[in-house]
């Protein structure tokens, strides 16, 4: 284990050359980043976790309440023993030959049986007030914790030159408000990364998954080697859009349009803004270059180029989605649908009327949840 242990803390690959971890240890002048201050964000994250459901329960509830936001849910199927046990036993999407076989099978036409089982793989979709709840909390969060970066990168050297980010590195003393910042940020994406399975599924959980990892790594890795005067600067950047999305999900679950596109519309401004253009001209350039020329590359400094590159690429992914909904929304005149929404939908899919043989007297609705559409929830931050 000690042979493991000093393998992986190798000095060679986490620290420039001639620089040993004895040169970073706390003296009484000065307090510098260490790796054991990181398990700190563990049980910092169940406690984050534990407001976020006291948040949720006594402060988002009522507030969705206000708004007439019900806890109801989408429309529940018929209850039919036969489609039932199909769905829990064999699959929640049956094929073309099952679905002929279950028509015959109960005298309903083919259309009957797929508008069921949309219904049944919707019962287990949350509620609208459960969504809002969860969008509340996590609004509340992002403008809580970019308020404080705001406040806090505003009073340093490197946020008005970036350079500063590398002068007299690693050698550079970590601050209280520093650490409280690092330790916060990564303890709310330990909380994702273990709330993520219980938390509305989408269909882009492989890709949020991949970006929870990223950001953990990414504010590891920097707070290890003390990059984390860059990493104050992604942090902050990438937390700017973030409040917004929850914002216009908020106004979209509680119904007021307007106020969702206006929303909407400001989100995809800052975080293209942001996410195409500020973060790759400002932070790679310093990462890559500024970083070059005053201390040299080593190591973990490619791997902390090369996670920041991956971000970048989720960053292009998502903004591809954005930009898919604004063409949408200025053809349809709204936001449109997310084309990761975890409640399925067609013209037909709400009937009101019972399964049966005559699908045409059914009357339909457009939506599964109450709500004009649903808007990207990727919130990306070194985050998302």
């Amino acid at each position: 284990m000690a042979g493991i242990l000093a393998w992986f803390w190798n000095e060679r690959f986490w620290l420039p050359h001639n620089v040993t971890w004895a040169d970073l240890k706390n003296t009484e002048e000065a307090t510098f980043p260490q790796a054991e201050d990181l398990y700190l964000a563990f049980p910092l994250a169940f406690c984050i976790f534990m407001v976020r459901l006291i948040f949720e329960r006594f402060i988002a509830k009522p507030c969705a309440i206000a708004l007439n936001i019900q806890a109801s849910g989408p429309q529940i199927a018929q209850p039919n023993a036969i489609l039932e046990k199909v769905f829990t036993a064999i699959t929640k999407h049956p094929d073309e030959k099952r679905l002929e076989g279950l028509s015959k099978q109960l005298d309903w036409d083919v259309r009957s049986i797929q508008r069921w089982f949309r219904q049944r793989r919707n019962q287990e979709k949350p509620s609208t007030l459960t969504r809002f709840c969860e969008s509340m909390w996590r609004f509340s969060f992002y403008l809580y914790v970019f308020t404080y970066g705001v406040r806090f990168l505003k009073k340093t050297p490197w946020l008005w030159n970036t350079r500063h980010c590398w002068y007299n590195y690693p050698y550079q003393p970590l601050t209280t408000d520093l650490h409280y910042y690092y330790i916060l940020e990564l303890s709310f994406y330990w909380s994702l990364m273990f709330s993520q399975f219980t938390d509305i599924k989408r269909k882009d959980f492989g890709i949020m998954f991949v970006h929870h990892l990223v950001t953990i790594l990414l504010i590891t890795f920097s707070y290890v080697n003390n990059m984390a005067r860059v990493g104050t600067l992604v942090l902050c950047l990438l937390d700017s859009a973030d409040s917004l999305l929850e914002a216009a999900k908020m106004a979209n679950y509680a119904k007021f349009q307007k106020l969702c596109d206006l929303l909407f519309v400001m989100f995809a401004m800052v975080f293209i803004t942001t996410r195409l253009g500020i973060f790759p001209l400002w932070v790679l350039n310093t990462t890559f270059f500024e970083s070059w020329e005053i201390v040299g590359p080593y190591p973990s400094w490619w791997v902390f180029n090369l996670l920041l590159l991956l971000l970048q690429g989720l960053n292009c992914f998502w903004s591809y989605l954005i930009i898919k909904i604004a063409c949408k929304a200025i053809s349809r005149g709204k936001v449109s649908k997310d084309d990761r929404s975890d409640i399925e939908s067609s013209s037909d899919e709400e009937d009101s009327e019972p399964p049966g043989k005559n699908p045409h007297t059914a009357t339909t609705t457009n939506g599964t949840s109450g709500t004009n559409g649903y808007l990207l929830t990727g919130s990306c931050s070194m985050d998302d």
